[in-house]
């Protein structure tokens, strides 16, 4: 179906629109081949606060955006390209229900479905989107994916030292490796993570330690472990859109 639509005037209406609700500030969407598959409204997890963000997915790129009149403008477009991604469902908790994680190198975060059978829909849609791609290409699935950021109502004291407790002095950071809150002190250093920046980024005491023995297995793992004990955890370690106020940390 998507080889039929992929130069049809229907699909190409249909991305010409988009673009216009992005406006001069969006990338263009048209290039040959490329089909729009879905959109809809998803809430995203944000450092602060969960927020309704405008998804629409094509057989290439995941797009999302900013809502600014409801299927007329948005803003802060960003475009996530599918090769690189890899997504998992995660269990329903309180009222964040119907959720996943979308997982990339440089980007990571957890998003939720109005519905379970719309969960299922996006989850279907963009793994088999994922799919042909790397068919397509011969290339393998990413195996390394940016950190899921525990957003800062998750931590009341530093999730390292365990002692640190956070004020409006004593501020919250975000280690870039684990995605943990962590106090100034126990985020000192900073790392080169080329996935994520060219610069080196603000990491905790623990994953510099684990980067500069070779560990970094190891530093996953953990991470990995914690979300599993907190499925509510998010962001990623760049920060996203307008969301989060003191995103550089």
């Amino acid at each position: 179906m998507v080889d039929r639509l992929a130069n049809s005037e229907a699909n190409t209406r249909r991305i010409s629109i988009v673009e216009n609700c992005f406006g001069a500030a969006g990338q263009p969407l048209t290039i040959p081949g490329r089909v729009l598959i879905g959109e809809g409204v998803l809430t995203k997890l944000c450092r602060k606060k969960p927020k309704a963000r405008q998804f629409f997915l094509f057989n290439d790129i995941l797009v999302y955006g900013n809502i600014v009149i409801q299927k007329k403008k948005y803003n802060k477009q960003h475009i996530i390209p599918l090769e690189n991604v890899t997504i998992d469902s995660i269990q329903d908790e309180g009222d964040l229900r119907n959720g996943w994680l979308i997982k990339t190198p440089t980007k990571s975060f957890a998003v939720y479905a109005a519905t379970a059978t719309e969960k299922s829909e996006w989850m279907n849609h963009i793994n088999k989107c994922v799919s042909d791609l790397l068919s397509k290409s011969g290339k393998t699935p990413s195996n390394e994916h940016a950190a899921v950021w525990v957003p800062d109502s998750e931590a009341t004291v530093c999730m390292r030292c365990q002692k640190a407790k956070f004020t409006p002095v004593n501020r919250r950071h975000h280690c870039r490796k684990c995605g943990f809150v962590v106090c100034g002190p126990c985020s000192e250093k900073r790392f080169l993570l080329p996935s994520q920046s060219s610069k080196p980024v603000r990491i905790c005491d623990f994953c510099y330690d684990l980067l500069c023995s070779g560990e970094m297995t190891a530093c996953q793992s953990t991470r990995s472990d914690s979300y599993s004990q907190s499925p509510k955890s998010s962001l990623n370690d760049v920060s996203d859109d307008d969301d989060d106020e003191d995103s550089s940390d």
